[in-house]
């Protein structure tokens, strides 16, 4: 958009005619989300309570077409980088966060437990060097304080506070194996989240569940305790849960991404933001065929 109408159409954003500003609103929304930082300024250099509130109004409606963008993207660009959509997830809060803060956190967490590693350990071994770094040392673990907290599901809150839900610590857990060659991928287990280390240099991407050869399975909201087969059969018993092939197997990128939008809708619900639950449930709706 041209910076001299983008000036003028800011300049009556304040206008007392109702009309006036529909038709303002209407052409600053055709811009692109570059002009957010002309709209910030404005709002900065104004004391009207009325200009600001529409400012951050027609801010937002340009931060979240272009997070939808970002989200359809990810989905047709084959959804491979788990981590760049657990970013998207939380530029939903955060508009102004960088990929590369959320990166630089996972790669500092990744030196440390590559300084543990050798060739000479066994699958368990490494994972013990996992869960040494990660819940010894950086103290992650479930918020069990505020559970219902819709920062429970941001990875950079996660990152940063090392509470999370079992989705978000299990993705952090995943992404940082992934990234030193230990195939340990996400199980959408009902009412928890697990991991399962797959057999050998297996990836999800190389079997065809439910044939994906399991050597074990690993529960981070315990610390990342390793569990068999036979404990998730006990666990969906208990909860009276049919079995599915789907509990044992690894599930794809987007049915985590999922699986994040189900519990921050649900997060907002509780603590009654229905106009965020609402624009949850149309970027879920994105992940659809």
């Amino acid at each position: 958009m041209d910076i001299k109408k983008l000036q003028a159409l800011i300049t009556l954003l304040d206008d007392p005619d109702a009309g006036i500003y529909l038709k303002v609103e209407s052409e600053l929304l055709k811009g692109r989300v570059e002009i957010v930082p002309d709209l910030e300024k404005a709002w900065e250099t104004s004391d009207d309570g009325i200009f600001q509130k529409r400012v951050e109004n027609i801010i937002h409606s340009l931060q979240f077409r272009n997070l939808k963008k970002e989200l359809t993207d990810w989905k047709r660009g084959g959804a491979d980088d788990l981590l760049y959509a657990s970013y998207l997830i939380a530029k939903y809060n955060y508009p102004d966060l960088r990929f590369s803060e959320v990166k630089d956190k996972i790669e500092k967490i990744k030196r440390d437990i590559w300084l543990e590693l050798n060739g000479n350990m066994t699958f368990l071994e490494n994972i013990s060097v996992v869960n040494y770094i990660l819940f010894d040392k950086f103290n992650f673990s479930r918020n069990t304080i505020d559970p219902l907290s819709p920062r429970n599901n941001f990875i950079n809150d996660v990152l940063s506070s090392r509470k999370g839900n079992p989705v978000t610590l299990s993705v952090v857990y995943s992404l940082i194996c992934q990234s030193l060659g230990m195939p340990v991928y996400g199980v959408n287990l009902p009412k928890n989240f697990i991991l399962v280390y797959l057999d050998g240099e297996m990836s999800k991407d190389t079997c065809d569940p439910p044939d994906c050869p399991a050597l074990f399975y690993i529960n981070p909201v315990n610390k990342g305790a390793i569990i068999g087969k036979r404990e998730i059969e006990i666990f969906l018993k208990q909860q009276k849960i049919t079995f599915l092939d789907d509990y044992f197997t690894p599930c794809s990128n987007r049915d985590i991404v999922r699986r994040m939008f189900d519990n921050l809708r649900f997060s907002y619900d509780s603590i009654g933001q229905n106009e965020k639950k609402i624009e949850i449930i149309e970027l879920e709706k994105v992940l659809d065929d």
